[in-house]
């Protein structure tokens, strides 16, 4: 991985943290057979795409946990934006992976939204030079030209597919968007390093 790739994320409602600190972070699959409750912030058009979806040489979409290499993107946009409450933005958490979930046997890598139908899967070793990081890690991903707009977009949200489930140890810390974030992370028993990174979540 490129140097400025330090860590992975993924999205998770504060609620699900109790689960995700003794399970992991579960595939949609996974945590449908082991039926385990859980608050879900996916966005329900989203997951239709997914479902059904095959990794190339590899399994159902829905059999990977699904990381980002980061949570500020237009998946993120979109969750908090669908919130009618906007104090909910406050029960989010952005949860921060080792890299060295990557170098498990048969982690995937997107060069874009993997639900996207141009979406193109790599090993580790074929991902650094496939994967256009510098969109990845754009501010932004506006642009004049709509089909221009739409490519950037997608590639904001390039993926880390692990396959079943990311371990607990993985884990090494969060980002929340404030400190009454930081408070209710804190009471589901998180010892983890917890960060206020407000721009995380376009606050």
């Amino acid at each position: 991985m490129p140097s400025r790739v330090k860590e992975f994320h993924s999205i998770m409602p504060i609620e699900n943290i109790t689960s995700v600190l003794q399970h992991g972070i579960l595939s949609h699959n996974r945590c449908k057979k082991l039926k385990l409750r859980h608050s879900d912030v996916s966005l329900e058009g989203v997951q239709d795409r997914r479902d059904g979806k095959e990794v190339p040489n590899g399994m159902k979409l829905h059999d990977y946990a699904n990381l980002y290499f980061t949570a500020r993107n237009p998946m993120m946009f979109r969750i908090i934006n669908q919130f009618e409450d906007k104090t909910q933005i406050e029960d989010l958490c952005v949860l921060r992976i080792s890299v060295a979930v990557g170098k498990q046997e048969h982690v995937v890598f997107t060069d874009q939204n993997a639900a996207k139908s141009y979406a193109r899967f790599f090993s580790l070793d074929k991902a650094k030079e496939n994967i256009n990081f510098d969109r990845v890690y754009a501010k932004y991903w506006t642009d004049d030209d709509y089909a221009e707009y739409l490519r950037k977009k997608a590639e904001k949200c390039a993926e880390i597919l692990v396959p079943y489930q990311v371990k607990p140890e993985y884990i090494k810390g969060a980002y929340v968007v404030n400190d009454a974030a930081k408070a209710k992370l804190t009471k589901t028993g998180f010892s983890l390093p917890i960060v206020v990174k407000s721009i995380m979540f376009f606050r």
